[in-house]
């Protein structure tokens, strides 16, 4: 199998395809797109086309997955969304407009993440479970804000590569400030209280914007990254360490209709997935699925090799 470099004990290896379906929200709140009906036009074609490509390749592949929707998504792709939800794919919250959550205030914050799991529940019947919070951004008031909502996880934070925790509030860390004296900033970074909500990482690594898609402001951003490359370089590469060094753990892989939709990249997504298949002890799974599982076991995605 390629790959497989050492043997070790094998584990629960469980694989989690999160899409963050931004479309037209990610150009108002994230990609500086909202004074371009060019950039806009982008999104609607996410949407439109996007969601429904990669909708019909999950099913095709017999693949359950995590969709983190916007409200804004949610009430301009409605049948899209409508869609997803029937197909049996987990709808998670994820802002209204791609919001920062550091330029919001605690009760802006607040009002979107009610908002959002209003929306979600008009589609599902039911309260959603996951959180990912807009440009995997924490505000000060977004734990405490994710416990108030009682979210079983949020899946934002990127402390493990592979294995779930528990979500924290009240870290605290010094800037460094040149106009004072050393002393006021030279100390450790502070642990906060854990909470009960389960904190899936995620990782820019495996996300597939910063390579392959380009973005004219508020940062040039070429986006013109070899799909390929970066699949086996990074998206494969990563599978293999985590099978082949640790033998258990999680992976999640972040994709959009944005970029995943497009033409080019759905034979790629669809190697990818049958990659995976193609390894004993690797499933599918949602981030709900893992994050109960975690919650029964927190020893289950413990590393069986000599590796964290």
């Amino acid at each position: 199998m390629p790959g497989n470099v050492l043997r070790i004990r094998m584990g629960d290896i469980d694989v989690a395809i999160g899409v963050d379906a931004d479309c037209v929200a990610g150009w108002l709140g994230s990609y500086g797109g909202e004074d371009s009906p060019a950039d806009l036009s982008r999104g609607l074609s996410a949407g439109n086309e996007g969601i429904p490509r990669m909708l019909e390749l999950f099913e095709t592949e017999d693949v359950t997955t995590s969709w983190y929707v916007p409200g804004h998504t949610i009430e301009t792709f409605r049948d899209e969304i409508e869609a997803v939800a029937d197909a049996g794919h987990e709808l998670g919250i994820h802002g209204y407009s791609h919001e920062n959550p550091t330029d919001l205030t605690r009760e802006q914050e607040d009002a979107i993440m009610e908002a959002s799991i209003d929306l979600i529940k008009d589609i599902t019947g039911e309260r959603p479970a996951g959180h990912r919070a807009s440009w995997w951004e924490f505000s000060e008031n977004t734990p405490e804000l994710v416990e108030k909502h009682d979210f079983l996880y949020d899946s934002s934070l990127m402390e493990r590569e592979f294995e779930p925790g528990y979500m924290r509030k009240g870290d605290r860390w010094e800037k460094i400030d040149y106009e004072r004296d050393p002393d006021t900033w030279m100390e450790p970074y502070r642990y906060g209280e854990e909470t009960d909500v389960v904190e899936i990482p995620i990782s820019w690594y495996r996300d597939d914007i910063p390579p392959m898609m380009f973005i004219k402001h508020p940062h040039y951003n070429m986006g013109y990254a070899s799909p390929r490359m970066i699949h086996e370089e990074l998206y494969k590469a990563q599978f293999d360490f985590l099978y082949n060094r640790r033998g258990a753990g999680v992976y999640t892989l972040t994709i959009h209709p944005d970029v995943h939709g497009k033409p080019h990249m759905i034979p790629l997504l669809e190697e990818f997935i049958q990659y995976v298949k193609g390894h004993e002890n690797a499933e599918f799974k949602t981030l709900e699925a893992i994050a109960r599982k975690y919650e029964d076991d927190p020893s289950v995605y413990e590393s069986d090799g000599e590796y964290v």
